[in-house]
């Protein structure tokens, strides 16, 4: 009998959890043929979640609940549940019912039937959001795309169903900065896609601000293209000849007319503007060294604080 594992990140989910267990919970006893286990990480929350997941895992045998020391973050918890797996299968999805666990059956057929290695899904539309987060993430998408060599579907959730190998090829990927949805596609493996109509929140308000989300693109970014370092230096390169040719026409002007003086308030508004590009550049790669620096650390990407892991 196959055996798969269902890894659930929560942070302060416990409005969301009572419903997404009574789902998952109908789902997996409609799949006879299958052993399930069901893996929650509580990712520092502080409300009841640990305590709605202790509860689940004394009437239930096949749930396990791991809680983390603080919040690492939503990716640290994932690799958590993942690490700490058992199945032949092991599927992601989150606790606010965003994704359908219905489709689960669906993936799992596809997994056994077809020479498929992972099942992901992806949104045809983000009905509920706004349009403005909305438009940066297909930005986003479009971006990151051209720039990198991780493959990103637009519209891609975490939510997927992979064999133990996929499984294993991520987890030998120990950076400390994490950016799932280009592991996923960098790690490769034949993946089947499977489209859904966006669901909102079952429950609860979502923890992802704007300003999270932009700061996890930037990471996304940053972890995996250096084209924003070429381009900085392709516009330090741009500007350089640029100063170049300023000099020798100041020079020749000077020469001529005897006048080194005039003109100055556009040589400052130069001045500034070549200073503020300079600085950006330089925020580009102090990004980098602090990826850098941060790996050279080798600090754990979780810490556990209490499980009933075996």
């Amino acid at each position: 009998m196959d055996k798969v594992s269902i890894v659930i990140p929560c942070y302060y989910e416990e409005k969301s959890l009572p419903f997404f267990y009574k789902e998952i919970n109908k789902i997996t006893k409609e799949m006879v043929s299958v052993e399930f286990e069901i893996i929650f990480v509580n990712d520092g929350s502080i409300d009841k979640t640990l305590d709605i997941m202790k509860d689940y895992a004394h009437i239930d045998k096949r749930v396990k609940y791991i809680s983390l020391s603080r919040n690492f973050g939503k990716e640290s918890a994932l690799y958590a549940g993942l690490e700490n797996s058992t199945g032949d299968f092991i599927a992601v999805m989150d606790a606010d019912l965003q994704d359908p666990p219905e489709l689960l059956k669906q993936m799992y057929d596809v997994l056994i039937n077809e020479d498929y290695d992972c099942v992901a899904t992806r949104r045809v539309n983000r009905k509920g959001e706004p349009p403005i987060r909305s438009f940066f993430a297909k930005c986003f998408y479009k971006i990151i795309n051209k720039i990198s060599n991780a493959d990103i579907v637009d519209g891609a959730r975490d939510f997927r169903l992979m064999r133990r190998s996929v499984v294993d090829a991520i987890l030998q990927m120990k950076e400390y900065n994490r950016f799932s949805k280009g592991i996923f596609g960098w790690v490769g493996f034949n993946t089947k896609w499977l489209a859904y109509e966006n669901v909102e929140r079952i429950a609860g308000e979502t923890k992802w601000s704007f300003w999270k989300l932009f700061r996890y693109s930037i990471e996304g970014i940053i972890a995996f293209s250096t084209v924003p370092l070429v381009i900085s230096s392709f516009i330090g390169l741009i500007f350089f000849i640029i100063s170049l040719i300023m000099i020798c026409f100041i020079m020749a002007r000077t020469f001529i007319h005897g006048d080194p003086v005039a003109g100055w308030p556009s040589l400052v508004c130069i001045i500034f503007f070549v200073s503020g590009i300079q600085l950006f550049s330089t925020g580009i790669l102090g990004q980098y060294l602090a990826k850098a620096y941060m790996e050279t650390k080798n600090r754990p990407i979780y810490i556990i604080k209490e499980s009933n892991l075996e």
